[in-house]
């Protein structure tokens, strides 16, 4: 059972010519609440992709996140962590 989700968002910051995929850690249990949330704290940063770009998913579920990796990592239930562009490894782990 999920006790939140690494979620990825496409969103094209100011300058950038293209949008790029923003990462997420969302602790809802809930996959939709979990993406929904996380496109609500990606709008601050940017606009947010509207449609699928070279195949991928403006808003994309990659991972549950276990509530042991949770603790782990310092997330608590209920709260956003904006984990920035660059593939989050450490999320991604057992």
């Amino acid at each position: 059972m999920a006790g939140g989700w690494l979620i990825g968002v496409m969103l094209q910051p100011p300058g950038e010519p293209k949008p790029l995929l923003h990462y997420f850690a969302v602790g809802h249990e809930d996959q939709g609440k979990s993406e929904w949330t996380a496109v609500d704290w990606a709008g601050r940063a940017g606009r947010v992709a509207e449609s699928p770009l070279d195949g991928q998913e403006p808003v994309e579920a990659i991972r549950p996140l276990s509530l042991t990796k949770m603790k782990t990592l310092g997330l608590a239930p209920g709260e956003v962590r904006e984990l920035g562009w660059r593939h989050p490894r450490r999320w991604l782990t057992g």
